[in-house]
């Protein structure tokens, strides 16, 4: 009895502070890390890749997700404990990196993700995200029933390796194919213990979809975002995060429905100094979104 009055007594206090500040209970977890797709500096992180990653640190940023990895060239010229290294002499860390899976997918050969998770691993990462695929390819149900199946089993790999597997979106898994969607497909069959879902809320938007939408249909299924602003002259341009038209506020609001865990900002056209932009955008982050 005395248990139940003190949950009455919560529920109310919880009831009355949403009504005061609605909110306030819809906040951002104030746990999650301010992280950076390094892919927004491609121009630059190829030819001094420690001394952007110490300029990415200073630009207020705490964790990275990679790109481009490959077996011979490692990352940008450094091998996965270089990377590790080089992260930590400047505070940051990675969580994430994509990962070309289009010879996995494809049914080509495992090798590929054999040596992406053994990268991943020894750089302290915890997802191995696919950043696309070949949507030439997809011409039927059919196709997409079986790129479903192959990240379930690209999934199922990562778990044995103790890591996790997501999807990243751009906007093709929007169109339709043969009366449906790929997104679609991807959500329904692939197994929730096996693959997450790295939402790219830019190419959600610019598919013509609502992100807000996909969340509450799908709760728990996308623990990453990739956070990029639509620029307000011309939506085939990122802009720096709060600058746009997307409502991050209202997307923030909903983070634990989502289930996200980690966030990256992304941006791929400048329109001033990159790292002026990218500074810009985690401040705005921290003080709009995260506090």
């Amino acid at each position: 009895m005395t248990q139940r009055r003190e949950f009455l007594k919560q529920a109310g206090l919880l009831s009355a502070i949403s009504l005061m500040n609605p909110g306030l209970l819809l906040a951002a977890p104030s746990s999650l890390k301010v992280g950076l797709q390094l892919y927004t500096l491609r121009d630059y992180i190829g030819k001094d890749p420690k001394g952007v990653l110490a300029k990415v640190a200073k630009a207020g940023y705490q964790e990275v997700e990679t790109y481009g990895y490959s077996k011979d060239k490692g990352f940008w010229g450094l091998s996965a404990k270089e990377l590790k290294s080089a992260l930590t002499a400047n505070g940051l860390t990675t969580s994430a990196g994509h990962y070309g899976l289009d010879d996995f997918i494809s049914g080509a050969s495992q090798d590929s993700l054999k040596a992406d998770i053994e990268a991943a691993k020894a750089c302290g990462q915890t997802y191995v995200v696919v950043p696309s695929m070949d949507s030439k390819s997809l011409t039927k149900v059919d196709d997409l029933k079986r790129v479903a199946g192959k990240l379930n089993e690209a999934g199922r790999m990562c778990k044995a390796a103790g890591l996790k597997l997501a999807y990243h979106n751009h906007n093709f898994e929007f169109k339709p194919v043969d009366g449906t969607m790929l997104y679609d497909v991807l959500l329904k069959e692939t197994d929730l213990a096996l693959v997450d879902f790295e939402m790219d809320i830019y190419w959600v938007v610019r598919a013509g979809q609502d992100p807000l939408k996909l969340i509450a249909q799908h709760p728990k299924r996308f623990t990453m975002w990739h956070v990029k602003d639509m620029e307000k002259a011309d939506p085939e341009h990122n802009t720096e995060i709060g600058a746009g038209t997307i409502d991050f506020k209202k997307i923030f609001q909903q983070a634990s429905t989502s289930g996200v865990k980690h966030i990256f900002m992304e941006q791929e056209y400048f329109a001033m100094d990159a790292y002026k932009s990218i500074t810009q955008s985690a401040a705005y982050i921290k003080k709009s979104l995260l506090s």
